[in-house]
């Protein structure tokens, strides 16, 4: 048996170590073998809607998804990268007035975060974060305060990039997968 499974290593190993041996030679192997590895192996099968019938579109099944996402994981205390500071948490009951976001309270924050986690949401490092630390301070708080005022969020930060993966029992079932 475990020779067996070193075969299947070294197998799957052949073309990746071949490629790297040609890379400078071929670049476009590389890349198409990208490409390979990141195309999605499988599309995500029909779903049942909020009405009980089958919804085969992409752009429906996102839909779908995205409604049962959104009335799963609600939460009214959403700070930056989940963290809540208890210098908020102190003003919670004083709902109209904005909280007063200052360069120190996102430093300490972005020190906070584990540099030895992948990348978020926002596609950036949190080691590049804490290394931009002293110029993220200046314009964020600005950005948390016009937000607050006008009740409007930066479109990018609303953009969310969401994999639903299966996880149990029917394919067709919104709440059967998991978001990622």
């Amino acid at each position: 048996m475990r020779f067996c499974r070193e075969e299947i290593r070294r197998a799957k190993a052949q073309p990746e170590f071949h490629l790297a041996t040609v890379i400078q030679d071929c670049e476009k192997c590389f890349y198409k073998y990208i490409s390979n590895k990141r195309r999605a192996k499988e599309n995500l099968q029909p779903l049942f809607d909020v009405r009980g019938s089958i919804v085969t579109k992409d752009e429906e099944k996102a839909e779908v998804l995205m409604a049962f996402f959104a009335s799963v994981f609600k939460s009214k205390n959403i700070c930056f990268w989940g963290m809540q500071s208890p210098e908020l948490e102190d003003r919670e009951g004083e709902q109209n007035e904005a909280p007063i976001i200052q360069g120190e309270m996102i430093s300490d924050l972005i020190h906070l975060l584990d540099t030895h986690k992948s990348k978020g949401l926002e596609r950036i490092h949190s080691t590049v974060l804490t290394e931009l630390v002293d110029v993220l301070t200046k314009p964020l708080p600005i950005i948390y305060q016009l937000s607050w005022l006008t009740g409007e969020v930066p479109f990018d930060w609303r953009l969310e990039n969401m994999t639903p993966i299966y996880k149990k029992i029917q394919k067709e079932e919104a709440g059967n997968y998991r978001p990622l």
